[in-house]
């Protein structure tokens, strides 16, 4: 926002506005955004951007709705893609922290994280204002 405009928003809100006004929004904008710190920022950024995708998602979603872990070869029938591509994305959602893995033998089980839950949760109790 540039200061003319900013003076211009301040003073439509106070009828009184000086430049001391615009002088303490800005410094309250500012620790408004000192608020987002840059590693807090990408990491939630990452999370979001591994859910974006409709296959992350629709693995996250099962996982949440299963009675316990999922084995990588389970996914098969719910997913129109490879058990490569399966395995790619619990990897990317391993890294993201939105899965925990276990291996035991050959075989990997997965269950959502206690923030891919909460994620999940917050979309559920937001779109119930959606329709």
């Amino acid at each position: 926002m540039s200061s003319g405009r900013l003076e211009r928003f301040v003073a439509a809100a106070d009828d009184d506005c000086c430049p001391a006004d615009v002088e303490e929004r800005r410094r309250e904008l500012s620790e408004l955004a000192a608020t987002a710190d840059e590693r807090s920022r990408a990491r939630d950024l990452d999370v979001l951007r591994t859910l974006a995708d409709d296959t992350r998602y629709r693995i996250v979603r099962i996982l949440d709705a299963a009675d316990g872990e999922l084995c990588v070869c389970e996914f098969a029938p719910f997913l129109s893609v490879s058990e490569s591509a399966v395995s790619h994305a619990l990897g990317d959602l391993t890294t993201a922290g939105l899965v925990t893995r276990r291996k035991d033998g050959r075989w990997r089980y997965y269950e959502p994280t206690e923030r891919a839950t909460a994620l999940l949760s917050a979309l559920d109790a937001t779109a119930a204002g959606d329709r």
